[in-house]
């Protein structure tokens, strides 16, 4: 030990064979020399303590200590003056710096001190010889230095045949541990054989043996030798376990060396038989280039050692034989592969909301999530995030989106389009055994990413294509389950590949058509359509810009004034996204362009009225006033996979035999609806005043656009009311819209795309929207500029949906657009129940255009 005061045993690796500087030589207790060794010396009653930290003094061995405390100088002082016997004890505890009685264990070791050694540093250290075991009665001094009485053990064995044969069965075991151990002297197999004593023998073994302090005073303190010596050899048959195994791996380690070391002689001497024979060429410097990117690449255990045996098959394979170009093919895809490149996420919160809020105006829930996701991965890095879905119509920025999350996460983006795709390869790859194998499109997307936790994004999921290749959706399960993608196995690479940290992103036009299975591993994100007022703050923020870059303006030579922008939202645009609305200033930005090109210099401000002259006459015309005029036609609302859309239901009558007929390109299920409302209103005929004979009339229902499919429940109402404005000559209001499914009980059901209908229903103009009842948790979706100018009535059964939506009996020969305001109903929301006045309505009318 480097400091006396803190440590009093350190065992050296050599003990020293003559005085050190100053040293005082001392002989045995029993006045022998220092070379013999002791007999059997009395040990007196009382003796000096030595306190010892981290070992133990057996009877028989002989060690060196150090000596640090000042109550350990005095008792070797004292015990050389005297007797030269000293109680070596060990302590419990080797931080306690003055130990008490408490701290040491009852049973020690009395000891002769051999020889007493100065060191140069000014610290002493003795050498000692264990004499016996020797048990505490009781201190009798602590002051200068331990004292104790004591009272001494001396080995007692009485031979038996099982003493001799556990006394033979150690020295095997002692002799095999001698031959396994390393560095150990060539005397020590001499010194094990000259040990008679059967509990000599024990005690070395324990000296020499690697175990802990606890054990070593166990043994000290077993004084029957038959108990010690099975101590000792269970002791010993662990170790021994131990080093037959450790010499196990080290002769498989060195015979795996000798393997390579011999195939590697092999190799160079086949390079030079090659040389010598003039075939060497580019070969082995392309296959060692190979064996080096492999190497660089950092694979996987289990797809280095597929690469191993892939390139010592190419080393063999000759070079004309067309297995070497698809081995060399594989080889290389492998060590393209990003399996150990990542890039550092930045995932810092206020920047990513910065950057967010710069590419998108508002989306604040969509935002809201993705902020939620990077803080869940800044503090847990290392978790599975859930596979995002933005489902919504074309042009409202979904791919945009991923874009953003890219460039806030600092990651690469990637994008494949998923649209009619049919062939599950694809998506998997093709197994090698086909000509011109690849691997699929995710594998490959990944290579040129050059990196293993890239934002990826799987663009239209919902109009994956399936035919007799397979089904490209079962094949994504894999690749969108944060359970199953870190062994995503390709046909092609035919070995995993982690994909757990790439973060997925899919976009989706309409749910529906996604299997079940493959839409429950994503977490759906819905993207409405954008208000009038949102197209104008996107145009004003981004698109104008956008455009004006593109085709070399500045803003002092083109201004689009907010008179001009609202012109071309409402009459030259019916979208739910803005993809149009940036087609038509693009034409503007064109026109304007081709001026400048001409030499003109004067700045061009595009105003309401000028809008017209660049891009023709108005597109989109308000014309549900004229639509809704007659008896029988009602304005219903709609949910399409490119936003929400309003749709008139017609119905008319002529003579017949009661039969009804369904046009308009209608699925199945709207077919029903129609024939659900028909049966209603049958039912029904005198409580709502109908006194036609339903058998000599027939009934056609026409929903126009019929070259459109249209299919769903949420018409159901607008079916109903449609027929009972036909039968009562009462027409539906103008300004009024309506969407929910009906039921033969009159019930009026919920239905789906609330935010997305009323924001189509705002665009065209309409004043009031009837939903059912249960859908009135849903406006909190809607945007709060279009619950200001709209109202809203809630119904429950169809009788509330006539009573606001047909006018009154008295003023059915009036104009819709002069009809009094329908009676408030419970239903309504807050301020929404208040109609606006006949002045202002007019005033509103030629913004509802379009």
């Amino acid at each position: 030990m480097s400091d006396p005061a803190e440590q009093d045993v350190k065992q050296p690796a050599e003990q020293p064979e003559s005085q050190g500087s100053g040293a005082v030589p001392v002989g045995r207790a029993d006045q022998a020399s220092a070379g013999e060794p002791p007999g059997r010396v009395a040990i007196p009653e009382e003796i000096p303590i030595l306190p010892v930290r981290n070992a133990v003094a057996f009877p028989g061995t002989v060690m060196p200590f150090n000596i640090g405390r000042e109550k350990s100088r005095r008792a070797i002082e004292t015990a050389l003056r005297t007797n030269k016997l000293i109680a070596i004890v060990a302590q419990r505890n080797p931080e306690v710096e003055d130990p008490q009685p408490a701290d040491l264990f009852e049973v020690g070791t009395a000891c002769a001190i051999l020889r007493l050694l100065n060191m140069p540093d000014g610290t002493q250290s003795i050498i000692i010889h264990g004499i016996a075991r020797v048990r505490i009665e009781a201190i009798t001094s602590q002051d200068p230095f331990l004292r104790a009485r004591v009272r001494a053990h001396y080995d007692e064995v009485t031979p038996t045949p099982e003493l001799e044969a556990l006394v033979h069965g150690i020295r095997q075991n002692a002799r095999r541990a001698i031959e396994l151990l390393p560095n150990v002297p060539d005397e020590a197999n001499t010194v094990l054989a000259n040990i008679d004593a059967p509990g000599a023998l024990a005690d070395f073994l324990t000296v020499n043996l690697s175990i802990e302090l606890a054990q070593k005073q166990e043994l000290l303190e077993t004084f029957d030798v038959l108990e010690r010596l099975r101590k000792v050899n269970r002791i010993l048959a662990a170790q021994l376990e131990m080093l037959e195994l450790s010499q196990r791996i080290q002769d498989q380690v060195k015979g795996q060396v000798e393997k390579q070391q011999r195939e590697y002689f092999l190799q160079e001497q086949l390079k030079a038989i090659q040389k010598e024979l003039g075939q060497a060429d580019g070969r082995a410097v392309e296959i060692e280039s190979l064996r080096e990117r492999l190497a660089a690449a950092k694979l996987p255990p289990n797809v280095q050692k597929e690469a191993d045996r892939q390139l010592d098959r190419l080393t063999k394979i000759p070079q004309a034989s067309p297995e070497y170009s698809v081995a060399l093919d594989y080889l290389n895809w492998l060590a393209d592969m990003p399996w150990a490149v990542s890039t550092v996420d930045s995932l810092d919160i206020a920047e990513a909301e910065r950057i967010l809020d710069a590419d998108h105006y508002d989306l604040e829930k969509i935002k809201k999530r993705i902020l939620e996701y990077l803080a869940v991965r800044k503090l847990k890095p290392d978790g599975r995030g859930p596979i995002l879905c933005f489902s919504g119509p074309p042009g409202v920025g979904k791919t945009s989106l991923g874009q953003s999350i890219a460039r806030a996460l600092g990651r690469k983006f990637i994008r494949i389009s998923l649209g009619g795709i049919r062939d599950e390869a694809d998506i998997r790859g093709h197994r090698r055994t086909y000509i011109g194998a690849l691997p699929g499109r995710i594998i490959q997307e990944i290579r040129k990413a050059g990196t293993n936790n890239p934002v990826f994004m799987l663009d239209e999921v919902d109009k994956i294509g399936q035919d007799f290749r397979g089904d490209p959706a079962s094949a994504l399960l894999e690749v969108l389950d944060p359970q199953q993608n870190h062994s995503f196995t390709d046909h092609y690479l035919d070995v995993p590949f982690d994909l757990s940290r790439v973060m997925f992103i899919a976009t989706a036009n309409y749910i529906d058509p996604i299997p079940a299975p493959l839409r429950d591993r994503m977490e759906l994100i819905r993207l409405p359509g954008y208000t009038q007022e949102q197209k104008l703050h996107i145009a004003r923020r981004y698109l104008v810009p956008r455009q004006l870059a593109e085709h070399g303006l500045t803003a002092a030579r083109l201004r689009f004034r907010d008179s001009a922008l609202r012109e071309i939202i409402e009459s030259y645009t019916r979208e739910a996204g803005v993809r149009e609305l940036e087609r038509k200033i693009g034409t503007i930005c064109r026109a304007v362009a081709a001026k400048v090109a001409r030499g003109s210099r004067r700045p061009v401000a595009v105003s309401q009225r000028s809008v017209s002259r660049y891009l023709g006459p108005p597109e989109y015309l308000a014309e549900v006033a004229q639509r809704t005029s007659v008896p029988g036609v009602v304005t219903g609302l709609a949910f399409t996979p490119t936003g929400g859309d309003i749709l008139f239901v017609e119905a008319t009558r002529m003579p017949g035999k009661g039969n009804l007929t369904l046009t308009g390109q209608i699925g199945d299920v709207m077919r029903e609806s129609a024939q659900a409302a028909w049966s209603l209103v049958r039912s029904r005929a005198r409580k709502l005043g109908i006194t036609e004979n339903f058998t000599t009339v027939d009934v056609h229902v026409h929903v126009p656009a019929g070259a459109i499919p249209k299919d769903g429940p949420s018409a159901g109402i607008s079916m109903f009311t449609a027929l009972v404005s036909l039968f009562t000559q009462r027409p539906c209001r103008s300004d009024v819209a309506m969407t929910g499914e009906v039921t033969l009980r009159g019930l009026v059901l919920p239905i789906g795309g609330v935010k997305e209908k009323v924001i189509a229903a705002h665009r065209a103009g309409i004043r009031t929207v009837i939903l059912p009842e249960r859908n009135r948790k849903d406006m909190v979706d809607i945007p709060k500029d279009i619950r200001a100018k709209m109202e809203f009535v809630f119904v429950e059964r169809v009788e509330q949906v006539l009573q606001h939506a047909l006018a009154p009996r008295a003023q059915t020969d009036e104009s819709p657009a002069r009809q009094s305001a329908p009676t408030r109903h419970g239903g309504r929301s807050g301020a929404e129940g208040r109609r606006p006045s006949r002045a202002k309505r007019r005033a509103r009318e030629p913004a509802a255009r379009g």
